[in-house]
């Protein structure tokens, strides 16, 4: 409509060209005439919506640009006939008496009048439409990283934060101690160094809002080792993961708020030995994480709970995948919390990686 209200400014210069031309010839004012050269521009505004339709309809881009150029020329050349043909129905209206040759020679002539810069002004248009349609676009993309930036940074912090927080330091530490008690030193070292590794491997994580599986299992088998810990004769961790599924994409810390989650409001709630089983399987173009425990089960407004850090991962799965993610967590039909997030299927190069390390 901006555009299109545009056209009033030709349409004012017309009425300046007309009354210019009246005074310079000596002729009379003739209001008709100068109506004439206003409104014949305003058809071109009425006319401007449909040239943008066109425009989105059958963009000058890739991958059908010789296409779709060839036919905005076409369409370029219509307009001229079509405005032409307005002109000549204005021309009828307030000028009769000027049309010696009648109505049609009057068009014909006028169509081959607008020809040259009536295609101008269409291509113009159609320009831009593009200009405007791509400066939205950037817009969007630039609103969609800077969206996921803060995501990821409050992905990156909750996972800190999960790991930090004194409960769990507290219990890592007293862990450390009692084995440092009974003489173990070897197990409290590789409780340190599991707690190291889970720390190391939250803070160096790139600000990409994507990672591979096999990078995300590193991290959840780190967590889970050092909560196996504290736990060693309740917490039954088990990872049913083909190798080929390894590469695939998915979002950063999203299978780590699940696995916690799970240990937290499942494991943490029994008192005797406790299993939390983390798989993952592709169906056609779509990847399904699963991770599954046998606590007392998610209760029913539970699973809608901020706390449980769900939210922030729903939000994260519609700004990258629209609806094409899904995040279900419900009680399961044999007891306990079966949390399952559905993400289009997409490989990612694997890093290289020393066995050592792992």
């Amino acid at each position: 409509m901006l555009v299109s209200a545009a056209w009033i400014v030709p349409a004012l210069f017309g009425v300046v060209d007309a009354f210019a031309q009246q005074r310079i010839w000596g002729r009379t004012f003739n209001w008709h005439a100068t109506a004439f050269a206003a409104l014949d521009w305003l058809v071109y505004g009425v006319l401007t919506p449909l040239v943008f339709l066109l425009a989105r309809r059958f963009p000058v881009s890739r991958p059908h640009l010789p296409r779709n150029a060839t036919l905005q020329i076409g369409f370029s050349i219509l307009f001229c006939f079509a405005w032409a043909g307005a002109g000549t129905l204005l021309k009828v209206a307030l000028q009769p008496e000027t049309m010696d040759g009648g109505a049609i020679k009057f068009y014909v002539s006028w169509v081959f009048t607008t020809l040259p810069f009536g295609v101008a002004i269409y291509l113009a248009m159609v320009g831009a439409e593009h200009a405007v349609r791509y400066f939205l676009e950037a817009r969007a993309r630039d609103a969609q990283v800077a969206l996921l930036s803060g995501q990821l940074s409050t992905a990156r912090l909750a996972a800190l934060q999960a790991q930090l927080n004194p409960h769990f330091l507290f219990n890592s530490l007293n862990t450390i101690s009692v084995l440092v008690k009974d003489g173990d030193p070897a197990a409290a070292t590789s409780v340190i160094e599991q707690l190291s590794d889970v720390l190391r491997a939250t803070l160096s994580r790139s600000r990409d809002s994507e990672v591979t599986l096999d990078d995300e299992l590193a991290l959840v088998r780190q967590y889970v080792a050092v909560e196996r810990a504290r736990f060693p004769d309740r917490l039954r961790p088990e990872f049913d993961v083909a190798p080929a599924m390894l590469s695939a994409s998915v979002p950063s810390f999203a299978l780590q708020h699940l696995v916690e989650n799970a240990l937290r409001h499942g494991i943490a709630k029994r008192s005797d030995a406790g299993r939390i089983v983390i798989s993952a399987r592709r169906d056609a173009d779509t990847l399904a994480l699963t991770v599954t425990d046998d606590g007392p089960g998610v209760e029913t407004t539970a699973a809608s709970q901020a706390g449980h850090g769900l939210a922030n991962t729903r939000e994260r799965l519609a700004t990258l995948y629209g609806d094409a993610a899904s995040l279900d967590v419900r009680r399961n039909v044999d007891g306990g919390t079966i949390a399952r997030m559905r993400i289009p299927y997409r490989e990612m190069l694997l890093d290289a990686r020393i066995d050592a390390d792992r």
